[in-house]
């Protein structure tokens, strides 16, 4: 794809839903599933979006200048998934979609391969971008987390994470846990056999 091609897709993202949400509210034939399911992939979405947007910040705000970034993001959720406000994103239209429950489920499937294409032809620009940028960075970031399919253990960078120095600083915590915990229990047999 040409780089003008992708800004223009970039540029008018925030358009690109509407079409399929004048279909879905058009020709929506809602139930209580439907509703609740869709709600839960909405909120699902949401939550990754805002959890997303809390540790980017502004750097997730770029409109109509194109692809933008004054660093490179890689705690929270985007040390799970590269593109964390997309596969949101996705999660919503979606969600939606299955709350409509218009054409189901030709219109949900059509709009996440929508979706799915644009954001794939988004993301390649924004990589472009970050690999000229970021370099090697860059690179070992791509090579540890996935783009849209998240992993199940963040990606850390350095030797920030160490179990055996962890365990060690919390062992008062768990000392402390312990001792309250085994006198509540105590409280509680004792007062059973009372």
């Amino acid at each position: 794809m040409s780089d003008d091609f992708a800004a223009k897709v970039f540029k008018y993202r925030s358009y690109t839903p509407l079409p399929f949400v004048a279909l879905m509210i058009l020709y929506a034939y809602p139930n209580v599933y439907s509703l609740l399911g869709g709600l839960l992939m909405v909120i699902l979405g949401e939550l990754i979006r805002l959890w997303g947007v809390s540790w980017a910040g502004s750097e997730t705000r770029t409109t109509n200048d194109g692809v933008g970034s004054s660093y490179l993001v890689i705690s929270g959720p985007f040390s799970y998934v590269r593109n964390p406000l997309y596969l949101g994103n996705i999660l919503i239209y979606v969600g939606v979609g299955f709350m409509s429950n218009a054409a189901f489920p030709y219109l949900q499937i059509a709009a996440l391969l929508f979706f799915v294409w644009q954001y794939n032809v988004i993301v390649g620009a924004e990589e472009k971008f970050l690999k000229g940028k970021y370099g090697k960075d860059y690179d070992e970031f791509c090579a540890n987390v996935p783009r849209f399919f998240p992993r199940f253990i963040p990606f850390v960078k350095g030797d920030v994470y160490n179990l055996k120095a962890g365990l060690k600083s919390e062992s008062r915590t768990f000392q402390a846990i312990a001792a309250v915990m085994v006198t509540i229990f105590l409280l509680w047999f004792f007062r059973r056999l009372s």
